[in-house]
């Protein structure tokens, strides 16, 4: 039975190009984002839009090896949760969108293969220290893409104000 998979998969694609009642979809917000705006940070206090998609690739990329090997690697300490906007720079705005991209289409290739029975199964989380089951990282990593998909909004609605946009 695949109807909880069916669901995940529904909603991660949902939120990065289907319609979603919390407002705009991941394509729509970044549909003009270019090298000239990706990296602006509006305010010291807010990330860029590239900081932000580079950190949900890392922890995409971190909810593959988790299900390709039972056990993740990082923790929220590790330089790859937060690169500098210059290393970013130095990756490129295409790149780094590119990364994105492919890690949110691996994790729903990977999840297809699996049946529901899939969540109850065990993985070790290097950050939490611990055996969990896979529901806790799969439905962490979307609410995790829900979460920075608001921020993204404010951060574009900073930039437009600013007329940095």
């Amino acid at each position: 039975m695949k109807v909880l998979i069916e669901n995940i998969i529904s909603q991660l694609s949902d939120n990065q190009e289907g319609k979603v009642w919390i407002g705009p979809n991941y394509n729509r917000i970044l549909e003009n984002i270019d090298e000239k705006n990706a990296f602006i940070r509006p305010d010291r206090h807010l990330h860029s839009v590239a900081e932000i998609i580079s950190h949900l690739t890392t922890w995409q990329k971190e909810t593959i090896l988790k299900i390709k090997t039972g056990e993740g690697s990082l923790t929220d300490d590790c330089e790859e949760n937060w690169f500098s906007n210059e290393t970013l720079k130095a990756m490129g705005w295409s790149n780094v969108l590119s990364e994105y991209k492919a890690s949110l289409t691996e994790i729903i290739q990977l999840l297809k293969t699996k049946e529901d029975s899939f969540f109850n199964e065990q993985y070790y989380d290097t950050d939490f220290k611990g055996d969990y089951p896979y529901s806790f990282v799969i439905n962490g990593m979307l609410h995790h893409n829900i979460y920075h998909l608001g921020q993204l909004g404010i951060i574009v609605k900073y930039l437009k104000k600013k007329g940095m946009y």
